[in-house]
This record gives C-alpha cells, sequence and structure tokens, in this order.
C-alpha cells in the first residue's frame, strides 16, 4: 500500500485510482515475463524471465542427494539512472 499511496501524492489520482494504475503496471511486467519477454524500464532497470537448470543438491537434514527440477525464475538488473540515485 506504500507505493499505492506514494503514487497517489505524486499525482493527482486518487488512492483506488492509483492502485488500479499500479496493478496494472505489475500486470503488464508479469505479463510479458510470462512470455519469456524482456521488460525494460528505461532508467530504472531491466527485468528478464531465466532458466535455472536442473542440479542435484543436498537435503540439508537427512545429507541425501536429491534432484532439484528445471525452474523459470526472474532476473533484475537496476540501470544506471537508479544505481545513481541509490549512491
Amino acid at each position: 500500500m506504500d507505493l499505492v499511496g506514494a503514487v497517489a501524492d505524486g499525482t493527482e489520482l486518487s488512492r483506488a485510482k492509483a492502485g488500479e494504475v499500479v496493478d496494472a503496471v505489475f500486470g503488464a511486467i508479469g505479463d510479458a515475463l510470462k512470455k519469456k519477454e524482456e521488460v525494460r524500464l528505461v532508467g530504472f532497470g531491466t527485468f528478464v524471465a531465466a532458466v535455472r537448470k536442473a542440479s542435484t543438491g543436498r537435503n540439508p537434514r537427512t545429507g541425501e542427494e536429491m534432484a532439484i527440477p528445471e525452474s523459470t525464475t526472474v532476473r533484475f538488473k537496476a540501470g544506471k539512472g537508479l544505481k545513481d540515485s541509490v549512491g
């Protein structure tokens, strides 16, 4: 809710409308990533869906080897504008 409040405060939108906008933006990002598309927000950063290969790991409780299946994850690389603003 803090992001919605910040958007509402920074624009002339009501909190309800700002919530709709934030949900729409995150929905669009999620939909693009599901399609394995890169999402680039100029000055902020890039989101990309990446496949993590199958591997073998160990159960920490028993020490037994176990197969870890291939999975898809999201990676984020901060853009220059974000890096510069943070520090």
